[in-house]
């Protein structure tokens, strides 16, 4: 396919985590974001909340942390607002089991905005969606890090129908540990028999044979420090380098959206190893950008080989303590019912401790951007604007607070990326050129 000229506009924004409808008549500072957001072409977001009326969905015995419910008409608000491209894979895509993930899907083709990341069966699920602009054609691609097992889509065959669910990026982790560690484990290995189940399951066929020391689902091997190292699953990546390359033939512009709330070094900022070899081999295989959300923090901007990887969108809508209904197993795990609780707000008090610890508690949560992208055969311009988030509506505004965009910029130096930031028009600046 020989490519033609493109040039199209890109806004990225981070968590859509909406809960209720917006207001009938909004404020000037929504009418500012809208404003902004109408001025591209292209506007993606990433969608972290189920999409059903309650009881069209069973709750899932393993949720994605909390539950996450919204109404279809908060759909519509999003659309009016401006966003047309959504991440649907997740680790709130399951929160009400299969039905709710494939209502999902169809009140998103109701409004007939495009999605990636989810289906009724693997093929569906990882295939590319595409988004038309006036002069250029956008695919997207989906995957989520961060979920239960049960969650990910299942193949199909001339015998079975798939399974519903996300399209998956699995991870391989391996504790390295110096020859002392390694022998204080094996010693509480042999003299607990913790591996009892695992051995007997290895010997009968049913589990396959690890070649490092397993301890419940952790794996050890002797080396000379003690680190963690991650790997992205070989069949995961594979399979996403083919979906790139099938985009790259039918589109100008490919972006892999990675959900993942996944860090290194017990800070929550930094990228883990796998996400950082997932993303260069995805950018080797031909994709131009690619977007990294589920940490709910902003994360640094890299720059790698004709490629731009924005580590970590942040939030934008964030109403994560706004579901108008949850499950009673959410009751039960803080020790409440919903008899003797008063309802959401009483058992996400007991959850924060009355707004002392948690996301509601946090700073970094609050404190985002939309990043705005002039997109063309010639290079990637990048224009970030500052943006917070109201803890009382969960509502993104325009934000003068250059903080935010400094430490972007300091964040991004772990890259060798440096930010242009204009002090009095509040933004930040980055381009590439081909």
């Amino acid at each position: 396919m020989i490519k033609d000229i493109y040039n199209f506009t890109l806004s990225l924004c981070g968590d859509l985590f909406i809960s209720r409808r917006l207001p009938a008549k909004w404020d000037e500072k929504l009418i500012e974001i809208s404003d902004l957001l109408q001025k591209h072409d292209c506007k993606f977001g990433n969608l972290e909340t189920a999409i059903l009326k309650k009881n069209e969905g069973y709750p899932e015995l393993f949720p994605g942390g909390g539950y996450a419910m919204a109404e279809p008409g908060c759909l519509v608000d999003l659309k009016a607002i401006g966003f047309n491209l959504f991440n649907t894979a997740t680790n709130h895509a399951m929160d009400y089991s299969h039905n709710g993930l494939l209502k999902t899907i169809h009140y998103l083709q109701q409004v007939d905005i495009p999605f990636a990341g989810t289906g009724a069966n693997l093929s569906e699920a990882v295939a590319p969606t595409f988004f038309e602009c006036t002069s250029g054609r956008i695919a997207l691609i989906g995957v989520t890090a961060s979920f239960h097992d049960s969650y990910a889509a299942g193949p199909q065959n001339q015998d079975m129908i798939g399974r519903p669910g996300v399209a998956p990026l699995r991870h391989k982790s391996v504790y390295e540990v110096d020859q002392k560690n390694y022998d204080d484990l094996y010693r509480i290995v042999e003299q607990t028999n913790i591996n009892s189940y695992y051995n007997m399951g290895v010997q009968t066929g049913y589990l396959l044979a690890s070649p490092n020391l397993k301890i419940g689902q952790y794996e050890f091997k002797k080396g000379k420090t003690n680190k963690l190292h991650t790997t992205p699953d070989a069949e995961d990546l594979e399979r996403t380098i083919n979906s790139i390359k099938d985009a790259k033939i039918q589109a100008d512009f490919v972006i892999i959206s990675i959900h993942s709330h996944q860090f290194r070094e017990q800070n929550r900022k930094l990228t883990p190893e796998f996400i950082k070899m997932f993303a260069h081999s995805c950018i080797d295989a031909g994709a131009d950008i690619i977007v990294c959300h589920g940490p709910h923090l902003l994360r640094g901007i890299e720059c790698y080989n004709n490629g731009i990887i924005f580590h970590g969108l942040g939030n934008f809508i964030f109403q994560h303590e706004q579901q108008k209904v949850v499950p009673e197993e959410f009751y039960k795990k803080y020790g409440t019912s919903r008899q003797t609780s008063t309802g959401v707000g009483g058992v996400n008090n007991i959850r924060s401790k009355d707004g002392k610890v948690g996301l509601v508690a946090s700073h970094d949560e609050w404190r985002s951007a939309i990043f705005s992208l002039e997109c063309s055969n010639a290079g990637i311009n990048v224009i970030i604007h500052p943006v917070e988030i109201s803890k009382s509506t969960g509502l993104p505004f325009l934000s003068t607070d250059n903080s935010i965009l400094h430490e972007l910029n300091q964040l991004s130096g772990e890259w060798e990326v440096c930010l242009d930031i204009d002090e009095e028009k509040h933004f930040g600046r980055l381009r590439i050129s081909y």
